[in-house]
């Protein structure tokens, strides 16, 4: 009884977000109201607050199911390899299992839509600023478990984490901006991204026989056999 109880909940939960999707790619973000979204679902104010603080939630359940999905991999990832490694390994390990989570819910396109919503909304860029922030944190605090270093004492984890995470905004960007919106594309363009991050923090840009992006050739990153060497302390004044 207590599984069928779950399983009505769950599909409250995601019809109220698909709802609220359609309604947001539909007519906008700021247009949409919450009595609009209990309305397409037939349930009550009541029923959409017992699920979601407020319109803001809803707009990210996805994005939150995603930077969940993905921390959760990162810590099953078992010992060995560089951290920089990690997060790539475990991002094109993830694609596949995060898109059929989301499918679940919502059709991928639609959930390529609401990206696109959340991008180019201001009130919600703001909140998604937010969101990245706290969901670095916490990566950077799962690399610093990793490699049995102090979170507060070395800066590596949150620079690796925030250097990664803005090769995941920059892609991003570029994605919603041209004209293919696609799945495939969105993916072609965070691995693109992602591949010029070694090449772009460790490479003399004009060196003959450099790499420009998109040429295919995925990029040479630290090994595991790297020897990782703790960061210079900065000369004092």
């Amino acid at each position: 009884m207590t599984g069928l109880r779950e399983r009505k909940k769950q599909r409250t939960r995601d019809s109220l977000i698909r709802a609220a999707h359609e309604l947001f790619v539909g007519q906008g973000y700021e247009a949409t109201t919450v009595d609009e979204i209990v309305a397409a679902v037939d349930v009550s104010q009541r029923t959409f607050f017992r699920y979601f603080a407020s319109k803001e939630e809803v707009a990210f359940a996805l994005q939150t199911l995603v930077s969940e999905r993905y921390l959760e991999a990162v810590r099953r990832r078992p010992p060995g390899g560089s951290p920089v490694q990690v997060l790539r390994s475990t991002l094109d390990e993830t694609w596949e299992s995060i898109g059929e989570a989301i499918e679940e819910v919502v059709p991928l396109p639609l959930h390529m839509q609401m990206w696109q919503i959340i991008e180019t909304t201001p009130s919600l860029v703001a909140v998604h600023l937010r969101h990245s922030m706290e969901m670095e944190e916490r990566l950077a605090a799962e690399i610093a478990r990793r490699e049995g270093v102090d979170l507060e004492g070395d800066p590596r984890p949150r620079v690796l984490v925030a250097a990664f995470s803005g090769v995941m905004r920059a892609a991003s960007r570029c994605w919603g901006s041209g004209g293919d919106t696609t799945v495939r594309a969105a993916r072609q363009k965070v691995e693109t991204y992602v591949d010029q991050l070694g090449p772009a923090l460790g490479q003399d840009w004009g060196t003959p026989g450099a790499r420009p992006p998109g040429t295919g050739a995925r990029s040479q990153l630290p090994s595991a056999s790297t020897p990782r060497t703790p960061p210079e302390t900065a000369p004092s004044n």
